[in-house]
């Protein structure tokens, strides 16, 4: 065979396989949390900023993937810019404990071999996302609490901060009006009078790479005023989050003990695998219904392996955006 033969078959193989990485699907969804969130308590400044920060959390992750990154790569940097943030429940703009003081919570897992990594009631790592990435690639463990999971992440040389570098004002405000209501009556009485908003406010975001992989993950700073050590679904892995190949990555916002009981997460995935459903179907039976039925408030973002993105949610609204090589869209009502 001549040279150039030889160099017109390379420029052919190396053709269809970049016509073979471009047809794939890749996509992006993301959420900034499900809530009580109505328009007339956002003004037109304030709705812009959360819109101006979702677009850039999708586009900066949509941006890694269109470069070859991977779902994980993607997840971890949406998560990571919305965890910056001081607009949203996780990371900076994280709620308080009763005491005063910030727990963070994280989770994330990918589809191919079912790896996942997750953290709890951590106060003093700046991106837990990146710390339940940690957990997941670094460790035995899937797992990690407290002051165990802090020392690990020091051990990765991760970025740590003092606890009071996730203060915030709105949310200082939040914590003295959630005390007041718990001081006239009882915990389980108040935790049902308490507005949607007390409960709610999470991150995550649900990636597809070109290598037809899935990653999902959820980062939180739980609820105003928790107290006993609580933690929520998010960084429980089947309950926030999951991510399956063979079926759909989700990431969930809510009232989270609803979340934990219903393993919400997987169990979308699980309609998907075994009833065929869509995916939009199987939240929407999840969501709409069976959690409705009972008062369990919140919603999910979904994404399966050919990039079709479902939004479902039961509350006033869900911050949330995606971008797929078909389109693009940002929403909060």
């Amino acid at each position: 065979m001549s040279k150039i033969s030889i160099t017109l078959l390379s420029l052919l193989l190396w053709s269809a396989s970049s016509a073979a990485i471009d047809s794939k699907n890749i996509a992006i969804v993301i959420h900034g949390g499900a809530g009580n969130i109505k328009a007339a308590q956002l003004s037109s400044e304030q709705e812009r900023a959360y819109k101006l920060k979702l677009e850039q959390a999708r586009n900066e992750a949509y941006a890694t993937l269109a470069n070859g990154g991977t779902s994980l790569d993607a997840v971890v940097k949406a998560i990571t810019i919305l965890e910056d943030s001081p607009l949203f429940n996780a990371g900076k703009g994280a709620v308080y404990n009763f005491e005063g003081r910030h727990d963070l919570d994280a989770s994330i897992m990918e589809g191919k071999k079912l790896q996942a990594g997750a953290v709890a009631g951590v106060q003093t790592v700046k991106n837990p996302i990146v710390l339940a990435r940690a957990v997941m690639e670094k460790s035995d463990h899937v797992f990690l609490a407290g002051q165990g999971a802090e020392a690990f992440a020091e051990q990765q040389q991760l970025s740590l901060v003092d606890n009071t570098y996730f203060n915030t004002e709105k949310r200082f405000k939040s914590l003295q009006k959630a005390k007041q209501s718990l001081l006239k009556t009882s915990w389980n009485q108040t935790d049902k009078d308490l507005e949607i908003d007390y409960k709610m406010g999470t991150v995550g975001a649900v990636a597809l790479d070109q290598y037809g992989n899935i990653a999902a993950g959820t980062s939180t700073g739980g609820r105003t005023a928790k107290r006993y050590g609580r933690i929520g679904d998010s960084p429980v892995i089947g309950a926030g989050t999951w991510a399956d190949n063979r079926s759909c990555g989700v990431s969930a916002t809510g009232h989270g003990e609803f979340f934990i009981r219903f393993n919400v997460a997987a169990d979308i995935c699980a309609r998907v695998k075994y009833q065929n459903l869509s995916i939009q179907a199987a939240a929407d039976q999840l969501i709409q219904q069976e959690l409705a039925n009972i008062k369990g408030s919140g919603g999910v973002i979904v994404l399966d392996r050919q990039g079709n993105i479902a939004y479902s949610f039961n509350t006033k609204g869900m911050y949330r955006a995606f971008k797929n090589n078909r389109e693009e869209h940002v929403a909060i009502y």
